[in-house]
């Protein structure tokens, strides 16, 4: 089941990559460039009539349809082929259209006569399993000989549209009970203030080593909560309202920008200012670039995948500190959301409607204190083995067959070290990438070298059981992922 969640933890991040697009666009599509930037009403006036109207429908178009968008990513993901995709768009439009007949068909088992079905981003992300699930079982499948057009993968979009029809029904019969449940949990979780904030950022943070924040974040973000735009469309899901106009929107995401931005920074200033002297070097080398990434583009993983194992009561402490910050931001009433996550690139950007966002310097800096202080202490008082402060070890040399001496590039000669570290071609069953994690299906994950591989940069390596390796080399795991492919 782990290893099942985690597969979908993982197609997640396909169609999560769109949010960034659709945030800019519908961020500088909502501007006012009259009024908010001053440029007259030449420049200006030609900004808000021929230009941003322009980019807010293409924004907006990304997130009216983020449920198809999550069902064709997850197919694609969990599937690796264009037929389940398109399986995946036919599936969830008939989802639409049978949930859309079953009030006026059973209005008995309606709340209410205008009771409105929407699964949302879970209905797009269960038929995205559906689709992804169907095209594994038929995509072969042999038909008579005066069936034979309709068989092999011809038959996965025939398939998944009866499916759908059932599937369609029995949730269009369950559903409404399920969606009250959903809001009245959204707005029990809304009505605990920062503590409902804080709880969310600690599950967060704790479900990071196993690959499922993404599943909680697609709830929070995209389900829990609704807002009634001007055009009268409801708007579901902390990020999407935020977008929308929604001023009360911003709970979920808001309480981690002094983390990102200012807490894992210091953290990595703590780790480097205890390494050993010899070490140091070495330590900078990775950590500042870590910190920058995390300052900026509020990618952290790399940080904390290099203490989250060798010194696990940081990390419990860093879960902790990551809610007391979400607490502090929802009590002092800012709101600030992202697109892409909680950086200072984000920041900048959606500046001008966040509320009360210079609040976040002076919260930032008191975390940013509080993260150094508490790190540096607990590293030197509890003798905690963090990078750069190990106790000497004779790390195996790498395996470097087919590494040297063929004119590739460095970045191809380090994949082909990484590749020899988890233990060549024939050792790997399947190689995939996420954002930050490189992850590995090997025959025998004792021929993972987890030194080696963090000698190549790896800031951590996870045995997830049944051969399922994670390797975490942050923004760089795709490209890695893309080289090791090549050498297959």
């Amino acid at each position: 089941m782990l290893a099942f969640l985690q597969k979908i933890g993982k197609s997640l991040m396909l169609p999560v990559a769109t949010l960034p697009a659709a945030a800019i666009l519908l961020r500088f599509g909502s501007i006012d460039y009259i009024k908010d930037f001053h440029l007259g009403d030449g420049v200006g006036g030609f900004l808000n009539t021929y230009i941003a109207p322009f980019l807010a429908a293409g924004g907006g178009t990304i997130f009216d349809n983020l449920p198809l968008i999550f069902a064709v990513g997850v197919a694609i993901g969990l599937a690796g082929d264009a037929v389940a995709a398109l399986s995946a768009v036919i599936g969830h439009l008939i989802l639409l259209n049978v949930l859309g007949r079953v009030p006026g068909i059973f209005p008995g088992l309606m709340q209410s006569a205008d009771t409105k079905l929407d699964m949302g981003v879970l209905g797009g992300i269960i038929v995205g399993c559906i689709s992804a699930y169907l095209y594994k079982r038929y995509h072969d499948i042999k038909l008579p000989d005066w069936l034979g057009f309709f068989g092999g993968k011809r038959f996965v979009p025939m398939v998944t549209a009866i499916t759908m029809v059932v599937v369609g029904l029995i949730f269009g019969l369950i559903w409404g009970p399920i969606q009250a449940a959903l809001d009245v949990f959204g707005d029990w979780v809304t009505s605990l203030g920062g503590i409902g904030s804080a709880i969310h950022i600690v599950a967060n943070r704790l479900l990071i080593p196993f690959g499922l924040h993404h599943i909680i974040n697609s709830i929070v973000w995209f389900q829990i909560g609704d807002f009634t735009n001007a055009a009268g469309d409801v708007i579901h899901g902390d990020l999407y309202r935020f977008f929308a106009g929604d001023k009360t929107a911003g709970m979920f995401m808001t309480g981690f920008f002094p983390i990102m931005m200012f807490g894992l920074p210091a953290a990595a200033f703590a780790i480097i200012h205890t390494a050993r002297p010899e070490r140091r070097k070495m330590v900078s080398s990775i950590f500042l670039g870590a910190a920058l990434a995390s300052f900026l583009t509020g990618i952290t993983e790399p940080l904390e995948f290099a203490f989250m194992f060798v010194a696990p009561v940081l990390y419990a402490v860093h879960a902790v500190l990551s809610g007391i910050a979400a607490y502090v931001t929802y009590a002092l009433g800012m709101k600030l959301g992202f697109g892409f996550s909680a950086g200072f690139i984000d920041y900048a950007i959606n500046y001008q409607i966040s509320t009360k966002p210079l609040l976040l310097i002076p919260v930032g800096l008191v975390t940013a204190v509080v993260y150094y202080v508490i790190f540096r202490f607990m590293i030197v008082k509890l003798n905690l083995k963090t990078p750069g402060r190990e106790d000497a070890e004779d790390i195996a040399e790498v395996v470097e067959e087919g590494a040297s001496g063929t004119g590739k590039s460095a970045a191809d000669n380090r994949s082909a070290k990484i590749l020899a570290s988890i233990g060549g071609p024939e050792n790997i069953e399947s190689v995939d990438a996420c954002i930050t994690r490189l992850r590995l299906v090997v025959k025998d994950d004792k021929q993972v070298n987890d030194a080696a591989l963090k000698q190549l940069g790896a800031s951590g390596v996870m045995r997830l059981g049944k051969g399922a390796v994670q390797v975490v080399f942050g923004p760089q795991s795709e490209a890695i992922k893309d080289d090791i492919k090549k050498m297959l």
